[in-house]
């Protein structure tokens, strides 16, 4: 406690700590069912990381991906997605025999989303077929256990998967209007109807907690971390919005009385028109910010760390009239600001993350991130617009930084350098102080300038440490389709890349000491201790 009475709050990272590590979202490792999973290759992945010295998995939202198969267009802020669960975990569990998954066939480097989906559908109506008839009893304990402690959440996330399958997948609010309400009788009709199908949703969920808890478990055994990511908002068509409508601004038949974006800025000249719906604040004030709480406490089952997507939301978000054409109309609203993380952190003993303070940033921004001494977000390729004050130069960097190559936004490091005009190559070498800059040598000058920074932590996307080009992106922002899809194939991950990181970590100072888990290499883990106060 502080002299007056305030619970004090200490670094994310302890102060001296120097690490390192890599982002790569789950769905981008190699496997032979077409989408990367929470089975043997996530565990060979972080045996890779922990022999490279790398003490750091980031990845992407790991919820049900919805219109675009994005991450941060999730049906849930709960559930985890069920197109992760590893065949052969289930193999092992006796839920699928070998037979069941034989013959299958599918891109080694980009994810088919539909055929997928229609793989694992067919693999989970098996599985749960034999689940009822075969299950050991301390399978079926480890399942009610789960629904039980899960209810919360669980109970209308499968109602509202069950329904949406029942529709076609259409918007909740197309459904009947009763449903759109949540009228008791009519909730009461369905579950009797869909009892088996939601009982099969939860059963998914299970598989989902349970595989990602033996993948934590790895990673711990093996001195890696793992951090998740929170997106600010939630998706407009998720069971979040229809089962909680009295905490977001919205109206009795469920439609947004606003919307989420940004304004218009050098970038956009009209803004960017998200269209999630916004928080009713006050309302979650009123609760303790439970339903919030509850939602960072189910990530932590799976991460140790949590990257808060938009993190000047919680000072202010840009609140635009439903039905505008673009986000011109907008008008800042203040958000929570510092009263959120007090509680939370009364709740949790600690505040396990990152702030994603990038966009249009204001004096609050900072100021609310460094009262809870929160560690920031620089990225390289945002550095060099040639004026020395950039803050994401790395000599303009504290060390309470996460510093990144690029993000699962930008191009490839590559990519990026390959697409700059002469006279932007030409500020980059000035920058860098040298003549000239290869293409072949951008990514790994700007793992090096990471790397070498004071930036606490240092973070790249698996594509930039292997070099690869445009074809590598994982998402072009405002682009609906194509994204997402990136894999790595197994060939990638066996080249000289990683020696070369373990190389550079050393050389940095960021290899971890002797440790154990990540509680060891300077992080002060909510999960596993509380904070002292």
């Amino acid at each position: 406690m502080s002299d007056n009475g305030e619970l004090t709050s200490r670094p994310v990272f302890e102060p001296g700590s120097r690490a390192s590590g890599v982002l790569l979202h789950i769905t981008s490792l190699p496997s032979p069912y077409g989408i990367g999973d929470m089975g043997p290759e996530a565990l060979r992945w972080i045996d890779r990381l922990a022999s490279a010295g790398q003490t750091w998995w980031q990845f992407l939202p790991l919820g049900p991906t919805g219109l675009g198969n994005s991450p941060y267009s999730s049906t849930s802020s709960f559930a985890g997605n069920w197109l992760l669960i590893s065949p052969d975990e289930l193999i092992a569990d006796g839920l699928l025999r070998a037979s069941d998954v034989a013959g299958c066939s599918f891109s080694e480097s980009c994810v088919d989303f539909e055929a997928v989906k229609e793989f694992k559908d067919r693999l989970l109506d098996t599985a749960w077929t034999n689940f009822n008839a075969v299950v050991r009893q301390e399978l079926m304990s480890a399942f009610q256990h789960f629904c039980s402690d899960q209810a919360h959440w669980l109970e209308d996330y499968a109602l509202f998967e069950a329904l949406k399958a029942k529709h076609r997948s259409e918007s909740y609010l197309q459904w009947p209007s009763e449903l759109v309400r949540r009228d008791a009788d009519a909730l009461s009709q369905a579950r009797r109807e869909l009892a088996s199908q939601i009982d099969q949703f939860c059963l998914a969920q299970f598989l989902v907690f349970r595989q990602s808890k033996r993948l934590k478990e790895y990673a711990h055994a093996k001195g890696v971390g793992l951090i998740g990511d929170l997106p600010f908002f939630v998706s407009p068509d998720s069971s979040d919005v229809w089962a909680n409508p009295e905490l977001f601004l919205i109206d009795a038949q469920h439609q947004p009385r606003v919307v989420a974006g940004v304004p218009p800025d050098y970038f956009s000249a009209n803004g960017q028109l998200w269209g999630n719906p916004v928080y009713d604040w006050q309302k979650l004030r009123q609760t303790g910010y439970r339903w919030c709480i509850d939602r960072v406490r189910t990530l932590l089952t799976h991460v140790d760390l949590i990257r808060l997507d938009h993190f000047r939301g919680f000072a202010a978000a840009w609140h635009i009239p439903a039905g505008s054409p673009t986000a011109q109309s907008g008008q800042w609203v203040p958000g929570p600001d510092a009263d959120f993380f007090t509680v939370v952190q009364q709740e949790l003993g600690a505040l396990p993350f990152i702030a994603e303070d990038l966009g249009l940033i204001t004096p609050d921004v900072h100021t609310l991130r460094d009262r809870f001494h929160l560690p920031g977000t620089r990225v390289l390729q945002f550095a060099f617009d040639g004026k020395p004050t950039n803050p994401h130069l790395p000599h303009n960097y504290v060390p309470n930084t996460v510093a990144y190559t690029g993000t699962h936004d930008n191009n490839t490091t590559r990519g990026w350098y390959e697409g700059l005009s002469a006279d932007q190559r030409q500020i980059v070498c000035r920058c860098l102080q040298r003549p000239t800059l290869d293409r072949e040598e951008a990514a790994a000058t700007l793992l090096q300038l990471a790397w070498s920074s004071v930036a606490t932590l240092a973070l790249a996307p698996l594509q930039d440490l292997l070099n690869l080009g445009t074809g590598a992106r994982m998402n072009v922002p405002g682009l609906a389709e194509g994204n997402w899809c990136w894999r790595a194939t197994e060939e990638l991950l066996s080249g000289p890349a990683f020696q070369r990181l373990y190389e550079l970590t050393t050389s940095c100072n960021r290899s971890p000491t002797a440790h154990n888990c990540p509680g060891d290499i300077g992080y002060s883990n909510p999960t596993r201790k509380r904070m002292r106060t």
